[in-house]
């Protein structure tokens, strides 16, 4: 399993990383992060955008979800078999963000190994391919201004503020009263999520901030795609459920 990791991920991304460090980001390792953030989103694109077009619908499915639940709250089998027809017509996985989270995590955790050791040569060792050259001393000034190998107040709060405004753009424009408790708890968690990252990233080197900060910048205007997409096509979420739900 540690052979598959280092050969599918961790050597491939810190290859990556080093490669842009030594070319386009001009030896410049917050530059790097940015532009190896940038790529593994772009490489992720399609997982991560039908995600978060799934929980879009299903955050405004919430008044159905809801009436469904009221019907059938003596029969739970019909409730199961009709909230999975609800989402069936409208062609969403309900389990898309677990799969998200499959995706995203084996990826976080080879990152951080590799932000956490960046002042260690030695811990990568035998790491890299035989066109990338090993990098004597790898500088980690971001724009000359902040030591990516320590911890930066300023960078944990820009990533915890472009974390709230992502996950503002991806709730329903209107509060729905047939929300449910997982509804509410998704607005609860615009708030809650930053304030996580804060108190996790507050500790760890500024590179990680720096990596949180640029995904969700990435998400940020992917979600803007999500809502002009759905927003726009004919026969949306909103049209279908306009006439009951205040969509």
């Amino acid at each position: 399993m540690s052979y598959l990791y280092n050969l599918i991920l961790y050597q491939p991304l810190l290859n990556a990383l080093i490669f842009f460090y030594q070319t386009i980001a001009f030896k410049d390792l917050g530059l790097a992060i940015i532009f190896l953030t940038v790529l593994i989103r772009l490489v992720l694109f399609p997982i991560f955008h039908k995600s978060a077009e799934h929980q879009m619908i299903m955050q405004q499915l919430q008044p159905k979800l809801k009436k469904i639940q009221e019907e059938h709250k003596h029969d739970k089998e019909r409730q199961v078999k009709a909230t999975m027809e609800l989402y069936k017509n409208h062609k969403i996985n309900p389990f898309s963000g677990f799969f998200l989270l499959l995706v995203q995590l084996p990826v976080l955790i080879a990152l951080y190994q590799i932000f956490f050791n960046i002042s260690k040569p030695e811990a990568f060792v035998g790491k890299f391919y035989s066109f990338i050259e090993a990098p004597a001393n790898l500088g980690t000034i971001f724009l000359g201004l902040i030591n990516l190998n320590e911890r930066s107040i300023l960078m944990v709060v820009l990533a915890a503020i472009a974390q709230y405004f992502q996950g503002k753009l991806a709730l329903p424009k209107n509060q729905s009263e047939g929300e449910d408790k997982a509804a509410k708890l998704g607005r609860q968690m615009v708030i809650v999520g930053p304030i996580i990252t804060l108190v996790i990233f507050v500790n760890l080197p500024s590179a990680v901030s720096l990596y949180w900060l640029t995904t969700s910048i990435f998400s940020i205007f992917q979600q803007i795609l999500i809502n002009r997409k759905l927003n726009g096509k004919p026969g949306n979420i909103h049209q279908k459920t306009a006439g009951t739900h205040g969509f």
